[in-house]
């Protein structure tokens, strides 16, 4: 039972993470948050794994729901309308222990005490153990980071982790505009929620070694990231709206006021 304490709703992708989530789940410091005023609802989102990530995952005690369609970001359009509406708080990490669930009350701490809507998990800020980060990823992370900062004006030093905190309202002006389906979602998800207007902040975080193997491709997955940024630079809440009713969006969206005057 919930009672007077805040709900944190963790949200775990997963795709043939057998090796990593049950040390994921079993690492939260269930006590401690609870000590904390919180109560914690861990969901885990199957992206079809053909390994036992799923039975695993319900074995320590997670909700799992299952998103058949492959690539993170649907996982994770499938885990932001999963929240039930008693929901507080929103946190995000990956189901390869590379992020640390003890870290968890790090991120939610300024989303509680009203500094920001949104926090951010940042590895180039905090400390990243050998072997976790290759040379190349982290100098095309250090890059993005860099454009974000000047031409999206956000303070943001890790726009590629997978350790976000969200407050509840903040995840809901986002999720609607949400469309990658791949591992572009956390460039999205920064420069749309800069667009939006959230104050976003970062607090330094450890990074480790995954367990299993990545999914990530390096080339293919970089330039889809670059893609997303360039296409966001001219994005509003606007744009999307003009492209559900056919319009072109680089049009004054009549038909978007009249139907916001109906």
């Amino acid at each position: 039972m919930k009672g007077s304490r805040k709900k944190i709703a963790v949200l775990i992708p997963c795709f043939n993470e057998a090796g990593g989530i049950g040390n994921v789940i079993k690492s939260f410091p269930l006590e401690k948050i609870r000590k904390h005023g919180y109560a914690v609802e861990i969901i885990v989102i199957d992206n079809n794994s053909t390994d036992n990530t799923a039975t695993i995952a319900k074995s320590f005690g997670a909700n799992v729901i299952h998103e058949p369609k492959k690539g993170k970001g649907n996982a994770m359009r499938k885990g932001f309308y999963s929240i039930s509406p008693d929901t507080d708080f929103v946190v995000m990490l990956d189901g390869d222990n590379t992020y640390r669930p003890e870290e968890l009350l790090r991120l939610v701490e300024p989303l509680d005490t009203g500094f920001a809507t949104v926090v951010i998990g940042s590895r180039l800020g905090g400390r990243i153990y050998d072997g976790s980060m290759t040379a190349f990823n982290r100098f095309g992370n250090w890059m993005y980071s860099h454009l974000v900062r000047h031409f999206y004006r956000v303070n943001m030093t890790d726009v590629l982790t997978g350790y976000f905190a969200w407050k509840r309202d903040a995840l809901e002006r986002l999720r609607p505009h949400i469309q990658s389906e791949g591992f572009a979602i956390e460039m999205e998800m920064v420069t749309k929620m800069a667009r939006l207007g959230e104050e976003i902040t970062c607090v330094p975080i450890s990074y480790h070694p995954r367990e299993g193997v990545t999914n990530l491709r390096p080339i293919y997955d970089g330039s889809r990231i670059l893609w997303m940024f360039m296409k966001n630079l001219y994005w509003t809440p606007k744009t999307d709206v003009q492209l559900q009713y056919g319009e072109n969006p680089t049009k004054t969206g009549k038909r978007s006021r009249k139907a916001e005057a109906k």
